[in-house]
Protein backbone atom coordinates (compact mmCIF):
# COMPACT_ATOMS: atom_id res chain seq x y z
CA UNK A 1 0.00 0.00 0.00
CA UNK A 2 0.98 3.83 -0.91
CA UNK A 3 0.24 6.39 1.69
CA UNK A 4 -2.78 7.33 -1.19
CA UNK A 5 -4.80 4.24 -0.38
CA UNK A 6 -7.91 5.44 1.65
CA UNK A 7 -10.60 3.53 2.71
CA UNK A 8 -14.39 4.83 3.60
CA UNK A 9 -16.43 2.82 6.14
CA UNK A 10 -19.99 3.93 6.34
CA UNK A 11 -21.42 2.81 9.71
CA UNK A 12 -18.22 3.11 11.43
CA UNK A 13 -19.85 4.63 14.61
CA UNK A 14 -21.62 0.81 14.85
CA UNK A 15 -19.75 -2.49 16.55
CA UNK A 16 -17.56 -3.82 13.72
CA UNK A 17 -16.90 0.00 12.35
CA UNK A 18 -15.58 1.25 15.94
CA UNK A 19 -13.58 -2.55 16.11
CA UNK A 20 -12.01 -1.87 12.46
CA UNK A 21 -11.14 1.97 12.56
CA UNK A 22 -9.40 1.21 16.07
CA UNK A 23 -7.26 -1.91 14.72
CA UNK A 24 -6.42 0.22 11.78
CA UNK A 25 -5.38 3.62 13.48
CA UNK A 26 -3.56 1.10 16.12
CA UNK A 27 -1.06 0.21 13.35
CA UNK A 28 2.22 2.11 13.56
CA UNK A 29 4.05 -0.39 10.62
CA UNK A 30 3.40 -2.66 7.67
CA UNK A 31 0.47 -1.90 4.83
CA UNK A 32 -2.11 -0.69 7.95
CA UNK A 33 -0.13 1.96 8.95
CA UNK A 34 -0.58 3.35 5.34
CA UNK A 35 -4.44 3.37 5.19
CA UNK A 36 -6.05 6.39 5.82
CA UNK A 37 -10.02 6.20 7.39
CA UNK A 38 -12.77 7.94 5.80
CA UNK A 39 -15.49 7.14 8.22
CA UNK A 40 -18.84 8.48 6.80
CA UNK A 41 -20.86 9.38 10.18
CA UNK A 42 -24.91 9.77 10.64
CA UNK A 43 -26.28 10.61 13.91
CA UNK A 44 -23.35 9.26 15.67
CA UNK A 45 -19.53 11.26 15.32
CA UNK A 46 -16.42 9.80 15.44
CA UNK A 47 -13.59 12.70 16.01
CA UNK A 48 -11.47 13.18 13.16
CA UNK A 49 -7.58 12.82 13.84
CA UNK A 50 -4.36 11.55 12.12
CA UNK A 51 -5.29 9.36 9.18
CA UNK A 52 -8.94 9.54 10.48
CA UNK A 53 -11.40 11.66 8.07
CA UNK A 54 -14.69 12.28 8.72
CA UNK A 55 -17.67 12.90 6.51
CA UNK A 56 -21.41 13.71 7.75
CA UNK A 57 -25.16 12.67 6.29
CA UNK A 58 -27.41 9.79 5.41
CA UNK A 59 -26.11 7.74 2.75
CA UNK A 60 -30.07 7.91 1.07
CA UNK A 61 -28.91 10.87 -0.42
CA UNK A 62 -26.98 10.28 -3.43
CA UNK A 63 -24.93 13.45 -2.88
CA UNK A 64 -23.57 12.43 0.52
CA UNK A 65 -22.46 8.37 -1.13
CA UNK A 66 -20.83 10.49 -3.84
CA UNK A 67 -18.97 13.06 -1.74
CA UNK A 68 -17.49 10.17 0.52
CA UNK A 69 -16.28 7.80 -2.23
CA UNK A 70 -14.68 10.54 -4.24
CA UNK A 71 -11.02 9.67 -4.36
CA UNK A 72 -11.41 6.86 -1.63
CA UNK A 73 -9.35 3.21 -2.76
CA UNK A 74 -11.58 0.81 -0.80
CA UNK A 75 -14.75 0.72 0.45
CA UNK A 76 -16.43 -1.08 3.70
CA UNK A 77 -19.96 -1.27 3.88
CA UNK A 78 -21.15 -1.80 7.17
CA UNK A 79 -24.21 0.84 7.52
CA UNK A 80 -27.78 -0.54 8.24
CA UNK A 81 -30.60 0.46 10.98
CA UNK A 82 -31.81 -3.31 11.49
CA UNK A 83 -35.26 -3.58 12.23
CA UNK A 84 -36.48 0.08 11.39
CA UNK A 85 -38.81 0.17 8.28
CA UNK A 86 -39.16 3.78 8.24
CA UNK A 87 -35.39 3.89 6.97
CA UNK A 88 -33.34 0.69 6.14
CA UNK A 89 -34.59 0.48 2.26
CA UNK A 90 -33.08 3.84 2.53
CA UNK A 91 -29.76 3.63 3.91
CA UNK A 92 -29.26 -0.16 3.05
CA UNK A 93 -30.69 -0.62 -0.04
CA UNK A 94 -30.61 3.23 -1.84
CA UNK A 95 -27.56 3.76 0.10
CA UNK A 96 -25.85 0.52 -1.32
CA UNK A 97 -27.39 1.56 -4.79
CA UNK A 98 -25.66 5.14 -4.58
CA UNK A 99 -22.11 3.83 -3.57
CA UNK A 100 -21.93 1.13 -6.06
CA UNK A 101 -23.07 3.67 -8.74
CA UNK A 102 -19.94 5.71 -7.59
CA UNK A 103 -17.91 3.20 -8.01
CA UNK A 104 -18.69 1.81 -11.48
CA UNK A 105 -17.93 5.29 -12.48
CA UNK A 106 -14.41 5.70 -10.16
CA UNK A 107 -11.03 5.94 -11.46
CA UNK A 108 -9.56 5.16 -7.55
CA UNK A 109 -12.21 2.59 -5.87
CA UNK A 110 -10.06 -0.96 -6.35
CA UNK A 111 -12.12 -2.81 -4.06
CA UNK A 112 -15.63 -3.11 -2.49
CA UNK A 113 -16.32 -4.72 0.74
CA UNK A 114 -19.64 -5.04 1.90
CA UNK A 115 -21.11 -7.02 5.15
CA UNK A 116 -23.65 -9.55 4.89
CA UNK A 117 -25.48 -11.50 7.12
CA UNK A 118 -26.99 -15.24 7.79
CA UNK A 119 -30.22 -13.41 8.03
CA UNK A 120 -30.03 -13.51 3.99
CA UNK A 121 -30.11 -17.08 4.38
CA UNK A 122 -33.23 -17.52 6.86
CA UNK A 123 -30.88 -17.69 10.07
CA UNK A 124 -32.62 -20.02 12.60
CA UNK A 125 -36.04 -19.75 11.55
CA UNK A 126 -36.32 -22.81 9.15
CA UNK A 127 -34.83 -26.02 9.29
CA UNK A 128 -31.35 -27.54 7.59
CA UNK A 129 -30.32 -30.92 7.60
CA UNK A 130 -26.74 -30.07 6.19
CA UNK A 131 -24.64 -26.95 7.21
CA UNK A 132 -25.34 -24.10 5.70
CA UNK A 133 -22.23 -22.83 2.73
CA UNK A 134 -21.73 -19.62 0.88
CA UNK A 135 -23.53 -21.93 -2.25
CA UNK A 136 -27.37 -22.27 -0.93
CA UNK A 137 -30.16 -19.84 -2.07
CA UNK A 138 -30.71 -16.60 -0.15
CA UNK A 139 -34.33 -17.20 2.14
CA UNK A 140 -35.01 -13.97 4.30
CA UNK A 141 -37.41 -14.73 7.35
CA UNK A 142 -39.89 -12.05 8.11
CA UNK A 143 -39.11 -8.62 8.99
CA UNK A 144 -38.13 -5.83 6.77
CA UNK A 145 -33.72 -6.36 8.00
CA UNK A 146 -33.47 -9.80 6.67
CA UNK A 147 -35.40 -8.57 3.11
CA UNK A 148 -32.87 -6.05 3.15
CA UNK A 149 -29.69 -8.43 3.42
CA UNK A 150 -30.97 -10.69 0.87
CA UNK A 151 -31.25 -7.59 -1.57
CA UNK A 152 -27.72 -6.04 -0.41
CA UNK A 153 -25.98 -9.21 -1.36
CA UNK A 154 -27.74 -9.99 -4.74
CA UNK A 155 -27.29 -6.24 -5.55
CA UNK A 156 -23.57 -6.03 -5.06
CA UNK A 157 -23.36 -9.40 -6.50
CA UNK A 158 -24.95 -8.14 -9.98
CA UNK A 159 -22.67 -4.74 -9.99
CA UNK A 160 -19.72 -7.37 -9.81
CA UNK A 161 -20.92 -8.89 -12.47
CA UNK A 162 -22.36 -6.03 -14.60
CA UNK A 163 -19.06 -3.81 -14.29
CA UNK A 164 -16.49 -6.35 -13.48
CA UNK A 165 -16.39 -4.84 -10.22
CA UNK A 166 -14.39 -5.78 -7.53
CA UNK A 167 -16.99 -6.65 -4.49
CA UNK A 168 -16.54 -9.33 -1.57
CA UNK A 169 -19.31 -10.14 1.04
CA UNK A 170 -18.57 -11.70 4.46
CA UNK A 171 -21.75 -13.18 5.54
CA UNK A 172 -21.69 -12.96 9.56
CA UNK A 173 -24.08 -14.25 12.11
CA UNK A 174 -24.65 -12.61 15.13
CA UNK A 175 -21.97 -10.47 16.10
CA UNK A 176 -20.23 -10.66 19.46
CA UNK A 177 -18.34 -8.13 21.36
CA UNK A 178 -17.68 -6.87 25.31
CA UNK A 179 -20.94 -8.03 27.46
CA UNK A 180 -23.05 -8.80 24.87
CA UNK A 181 -22.73 -12.72 25.11
CA UNK A 182 -24.08 -12.26 28.98
CA UNK A 183 -26.94 -10.23 28.48
CA UNK A 184 -28.18 -12.41 25.17
CA UNK A 185 -28.91 -14.72 28.01
CA UNK A 186 -31.02 -12.25 30.53
CA UNK A 187 -34.66 -12.78 31.49
CA UNK A 188 -34.59 -9.43 32.22
CA UNK A 189 -35.98 -6.36 30.07
CA UNK A 190 -31.99 -5.38 30.09
CA UNK A 191 -31.42 -8.65 27.45
CA UNK A 192 -29.76 -7.92 23.97
CA UNK A 193 -31.08 -9.33 20.66
CA UNK A 194 -33.92 -11.73 20.52
CA UNK A 195 -35.79 -13.92 21.54
CA UNK A 196 -36.35 -11.95 25.00
CA UNK A 197 -36.81 -14.79 27.07
CA UNK A 198 -39.36 -12.83 29.22
CA UNK A 199 -41.87 -12.37 26.62
CA UNK A 200 -41.45 -16.51 26.01
CA UNK A 201 -42.08 -17.19 29.77
CA UNK A 202 -44.15 -14.71 31.57
CA UNK A 203 -43.50 -11.18 33.55
CA UNK A 204 -43.63 -13.29 36.82
CA UNK A 205 -41.74 -16.75 35.73
CA UNK A 206 -39.06 -14.26 34.58
CA UNK A 207 -38.45 -11.90 37.18
CA UNK A 208 -37.97 -15.16 39.66
CA UNK A 209 -35.58 -16.55 36.77
CA UNK A 210 -33.64 -12.97 36.78
CA UNK A 211 -33.34 -13.13 40.76
CA UNK A 212 -31.56 -16.33 40.91
CA UNK A 213 -29.43 -16.02 37.81
CA UNK A 214 -30.80 -17.94 35.75
CA UNK A 215 -30.17 -19.23 32.12
CA UNK A 216 -32.21 -19.83 29.26
CA UNK A 217 -31.70 -23.27 27.19
CA UNK A 218 -33.53 -22.53 23.81
CA UNK A 219 -35.27 -25.39 22.16
CA UNK A 220 -36.46 -26.46 19.08
CA UNK A 221 -39.64 -28.03 17.74
CA UNK A 222 -38.68 -31.46 18.81
CA UNK A 223 -37.11 -30.06 22.24
CA UNK A 224 -33.62 -30.72 21.99
CA UNK A 225 -31.29 -27.32 22.14
CA UNK A 226 -31.26 -24.95 19.58
CA UNK A 227 -27.72 -24.45 17.90
CA UNK A 228 -27.15 -20.76 16.73
CA UNK A 229 -24.29 -18.94 14.98
CA UNK A 230 -21.93 -16.48 16.48
CA UNK A 231 -19.42 -14.63 15.87
CA UNK A 232 -16.69 -12.17 17.97
CA UNK A 233 -16.23 -8.71 16.17
CA UNK A 234 -12.68 -9.63 16.66
CA UNK A 235 -12.52 -12.43 14.85
CA UNK A 236 -14.75 -10.58 11.82
CA UNK A 237 -12.08 -7.55 11.86
CA UNK A 238 -9.63 -10.29 10.98
CA UNK A 239 -11.59 -11.25 8.32
CA UNK A 240 -12.35 -8.03 6.79
CA UNK A 241 -8.31 -7.60 6.82
CA UNK A 242 -7.79 -10.94 5.32
CA UNK A 243 -10.20 -10.09 2.48
CA UNK A 244 -8.52 -6.67 1.91
CA UNK A 245 -6.83 -6.47 -1.12
CA UNK A 246 -7.02 -10.36 -1.53
CA UNK A 247 -7.35 -11.73 -5.06
CA UNK A 248 -8.97 -14.71 -3.85
CA UNK A 249 -11.31 -12.44 -2.57
CA UNK A 250 -12.60 -11.06 -5.81
CA UNK A 251 -16.36 -11.65 -6.24
CA UNK A 252 -17.10 -14.14 -3.73
CA UNK A 253 -19.18 -14.42 -0.42
CA UNK A 254 -17.66 -16.00 2.70
CA UNK A 255 -19.32 -17.54 5.78
CA UNK A 256 -16.91 -15.81 8.62
CA UNK A 257 -18.71 -17.44 12.32
CA UNK A 258 -17.01 -19.42 15.05
CA UNK A 259 -16.22 -22.84 13.83
CA UNK A 260 -18.74 -24.69 15.72
CA UNK A 261 -22.23 -22.90 16.24
CA UNK A 262 -23.34 -22.43 20.09
CA UNK A 263 -25.52 -24.98 21.19
CA UNK A 264 -27.75 -23.77 24.40
CA UNK A 265 -27.81 -26.82 26.33
CA UNK A 266 -23.73 -26.93 26.33
CA UNK A 267 -23.80 -22.98 27.20
CA UNK A 268 -25.81 -23.55 29.75
CA UNK A 269 -23.92 -26.83 31.26
CA UNK A 270 -20.86 -24.74 31.26
CA UNK A 271 -22.33 -21.86 32.89
CA UNK A 272 -23.85 -24.34 35.43
CA UNK A 273 -20.66 -25.60 36.61
CA UNK A 274 -18.84 -22.28 36.33
CA UNK A 275 -21.07 -20.18 37.57
CA UNK A 276 -23.91 -22.13 39.46
CA UNK A 277 -26.39 -20.62 37.05
CA UNK A 278 -29.80 -22.44 37.36
CA UNK A 279 -31.03 -23.72 33.64
CA UNK A 280 -34.18 -22.90 32.09
CA UNK A 281 -34.93 -25.16 29.48
CA UNK A 282 -37.37 -23.03 26.54
CA UNK A 283 -39.66 -24.29 24.01
CA UNK A 284 -39.47 -22.06 20.77
CA UNK A 285 -40.31 -22.43 17.00
CA UNK A 286 -36.60 -21.73 15.52
CA UNK A 287 -34.30 -24.60 14.58
CA UNK A 288 -30.65 -25.69 14.47
CA UNK A 289 -28.44 -23.95 12.12
CA UNK A 290 -24.55 -24.76 10.98
CA UNK A 291 -22.90 -21.69 9.55
CA UNK A 292 -20.14 -23.63 7.38
CA UNK A 293 -16.87 -21.25 7.23
CA UNK A 294 -14.73 -23.54 5.40
CA UNK A 295 -14.23 -21.34 2.37
CA UNK A 296 -13.18 -18.61 4.62
CA UNK A 297 -10.40 -20.59 6.08
CA UNK A 298 -9.39 -22.25 2.88
CA UNK A 299 -9.18 -19.27 0.52
CA UNK A 300 -8.49 -17.01 2.90
CA UNK A 301 -6.13 -18.11 5.50
CA UNK A 302 -8.59 -16.81 7.91
CA UNK A 303 -9.18 -18.73 11.35
CA UNK A 304 -11.81 -17.55 14.44
CA UNK A 305 -9.80 -17.26 17.55
CA UNK A 306 -13.37 -17.49 19.81
CA UNK A 307 -14.93 -20.55 20.58
CA UNK A 308 -17.96 -20.87 22.99
CA UNK A 309 -15.93 -21.11 26.10
CA UNK A 310 -13.35 -17.64 25.04
CA UNK A 311 -16.69 -16.14 24.17
CA UNK A 312 -18.32 -17.17 27.65
CA UNK A 313 -15.34 -15.77 29.57
CA UNK A 314 -14.15 -12.69 27.63
CA UNK A 315 -18.19 -11.56 28.37
CA UNK A 316 -18.72 -12.43 32.03
CA UNK A 317 -15.23 -11.16 32.62
CA UNK A 318 -15.89 -7.80 31.21
CA UNK A 319 -16.83 -4.43 33.47
CA UNK A 320 -19.02 -1.90 32.34
CA UNK A 321 -18.26 1.53 33.24
CA UNK A 322 -20.52 4.06 33.77
CA UNK A 323 -19.55 5.90 31.05
CA UNK A 324 -20.02 3.12 28.56
CA UNK A 325 -23.61 2.22 29.53
CA UNK A 326 -25.38 -0.37 27.07
CA UNK A 327 -27.26 1.49 24.24
CA UNK A 328 -29.36 -0.62 21.80
CA UNK A 329 -29.39 1.73 18.71
CA UNK A 330 -31.70 -0.17 16.36
CA UNK A 331 -34.51 -2.74 17.27
CA UNK A 332 -33.45 -6.31 16.03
Amino acid sequence: MTARRRILVTGATGKVGQAFVRRVLAADDGPLAELTVRALCHNRVLEPGPRLEVVRGSLAEREVAEEAIDGVTHVLHLATTKETPETIMDVAVKGLFWLLEAYATSATVEQFLLMGGDASVGHFFYPRDTPLTETDPHRAYPGCYALSKVREEVMAEQYGIQYNLNVCCRRAPWIMEKDDCRYQLSFGDDVFGGPRWRDLVGPERADAYFAEGAVPVMLDEHGRPVKRNFVHVEDLVDAILAALDNPAARRETFNICMDEPVDYGTLGAYLAATRGAPTVEIPTTYHSVWLDNTKAKLALGWRPQYDLERLVEDAWAYERHADNPRIVWYPG
